[in-house]
């Protein structure tokens, strides 16, 4: 029997099918003894069908199955949904980390942020370098994206060169950093690509996007022509666009100030290693109130309606530092994270009722993309000429556009992938060739499981249907000792116009047990039961809804 061969594999655990999560697997060796290399440990963020989740992570199951063989983690930018898992993730993988500064910079402050974080030993590289972990050589490619230090990875192994483009753009005046590197991948393409792993996410926008340059200059417009304060919230990790804010500040004639803990943790390490160099020391947040308003540009957290941010407070009049006024004017200098909607629009019109003007990327040139529109792929694609694409960082119209725009360019072999499917990318054509566990871990708090083992279905049933408790004392007999005690949370008080909600559900508890032949009280269980039932029917009578229910039965 033929021995089975060595083979190069990729494996996606998040990222793939959705945008954020972002966690990448390189395996290479013969099937049983592969060795691995995991790309960025990234996180999303729940919504409100999760109550009470913080964050949402990959499962790794998987890749804690073959630990033994991971060689190392490689991080490609300090993006939450590509490293935000990893100070929550790394105790049970415990394999080298390896990044940029900056990213190793983020990863510092944020764990003196979380009590408890573990203090992971990094080794650092910049762009342009080159490293080996096990079989695999790694050369970091510089590229452009909304934070500094964002790197591509050529993976070199014995059965062909892959690249791994992270996020990427192409910005022809970007705001800090380089430019990215045309010559490396162009000579990266002469030499040979097996196989390009790209972002898909704006894959269905056509052209190229707007520099950096230009959102400075729009940002500047908009400043100018304010006559109150401008307040601009953005991601935090976007320096380049922080940068832009405040040298379009800088050019009308106005101070900048920072509000929100995780922009300021960001300006630290940004300042630290020299990306804020030439920009003026931002003023103390304690002189909101008193700096004159004509004179003050704000950039604050808050751009994705998170209710704790600074720009949500604001919008609630009940931010500690001061308040807005008729005549501001609030700029949302970011897009929209599916599913974010609803909150924002929310915060818009709370700003609108105070009197605030509201600017969007639909009102001016305020904000553009950190990745690549059609004609950058094609461009990208022109430049390494991989002979295999396989679409990543994206939903499934976003793969499905990228995909097809890589057939009609002529890739040979355009690979369609989801999370948990292991792609076989040597020897042979590209194939899928099994299926590992994958899906969703949830932190909750300090603790870390399953939807299931969070709790998350209960707390949904909560939120939507309330809560009824009641406890009733039995004799040996099956007969009530004292009334039954019951307390509703999150029902209406009243079933209709003469009785209450707990009466109701008092009379149909009493009823149920009076149902139950005396011989079969015996059994707790059943009579829990039996009422429980009783209850939820009950409710769902009057109400339409069947609140989560809980029956404690003691017998004396």
């Amino acid at each position: 029997m033929k021995k089975p061969s060595e083979d190069l594999v990729f494996v996606p655990l998040g990222g793939v099918g959705e945008i954020g999560m972002n966690l990448a697997m390189y395996g290479y060796g013969k099937p049983a003894k592969r060795k691995w290399i995991v790309v960025d440990v990234g996180v999303t963020f729940p919504g409100p069908t999760l109550p009470g989740v913080d964050l949402i992570l990959p499962d790794i199951r998987f890749l804690e199955s073959v630990v033994n063989d991971l060689e190392a983690i490689i991080i490609t930018h300090a993006h939450e949904d590509h490293y935000g898992a990893l100070l929550t993730l790394w105790p049970r993988l415990r394999a080298p980390v390896y990044c940029t500064p900056f990213t190793a910079g983020m990863l510092e402050a944020k764990r003196y942020s979380e009590r408890g974080a573990p203090d992971i030993p990094l080794t650092i590289f910049k762009a342009g370098e080159q490293f080996k972990v096990g079989p695999f050589e790694i050369e970091a490619m510089h590229v452009t994206h909304s934070i500094p230090e964002p790197v591509s990875l050529a993976i070199n192994t014995p059965l062909g060169r892959l690249i791994h483009t992270g996020d990427w753009k192409l910005d022809h005046a970007p705001s800090l950093g380089q430019k990215t590197d045309e010559k490396g991948f162009r000579r990266l393409g002469e030499e040979g690509v097996l196989a390009l792993i790209c972002d898909s996410t704006n894959a269905m926008r056509e052209g190229v996007s707007p520099s950096e340059q230009q959102v400075s200059d729009g940002l500047a417009d908009v400043i100018e022509a304010s006559k109150g304060r401008v307040l601009i919230t953005t991601f935090s990790s976007n320096v380049g666009r922080i940068r832009s804010i405040a040298l379009a500040a800088e050019k009308v004639g106005r101070k900048v100030m920072i509000f929100g803990r995780s922009l300021l943790r960001v300006c630290d390490v940004s300042r630290e290693l020299g990306y804020l160099d030439g920009i003026a020391p931002f003023v103390n947040d304690d002189e909101f109130a008193s700096i004159p308003r004509e004179q003050l540009v704000v950039i604050l957290t808050g751009s994705q309606g998170e209710s704790r941010a600074a720009l949500a407070k604001l919008a609630r009049d009940d931010h500690h530092k001061g308040s807005l006024a008729a005549g501001d004017r609030v700029v949302f200098s970011s897009r929209i994270i599916p599913g974010n909607g609803k909150s924002i629009i929310e915060i818009q019109n709370a700003l609108i009722e105070q009197g605030v003007e509201i600017v969007t990327d639909n009102d001016a040139l305020v904000h553009v993309s950190g990745h690549p529109r059609r004609n950058e792929l094609r461009q990208m694609y022109d430049w390494v000429k991989p002979t295999i694409a396989v679409p990543v960082h994206g939903e499934a119209a976003h793969l499905s556009a990228h995909a097809k725009l890589a057939a009609e360019i002529g890739i040979e072999d355009v690979a369609p992938v989801r999370n948990g499917d292991m792609l076989r990318l040597a020897p042979g054509s590209a194939e899928i060739i099994d299926q590992v566990p994958n899906g969703r871990f949830f932190k909750d708090g300090k603790l870390l499981g399953s939807e299931a083992e969070m709790g998350v279905p209960d707390r949904r049933g909560l939120s939507y249907a309330g809560h009824v408790a009641m406890s009733l004392i039995i004799d040996n007999h099956g007969n009530l000792v004292s009334d039954p005690e019951i307390e509703i949370i999150g029902l209406p008080e009243m079933a209709d116009e003469e009785d209450t909600m707990e009466d109701c559900l008092y009379d149909a508890a009493v009823g149920a047990l009076e149902g139950i032949p005396r011989g079969r009280r015996k059994n707790i269980a059943k009579v829990r039961e039996a009422i429980r039932r009783a209850v939820r029917a009950e409710a769902r009578q009057i109400w339409g809804k069947k609140p989560v229910t809980t029956i404690f039965v003691a017998r004396v």
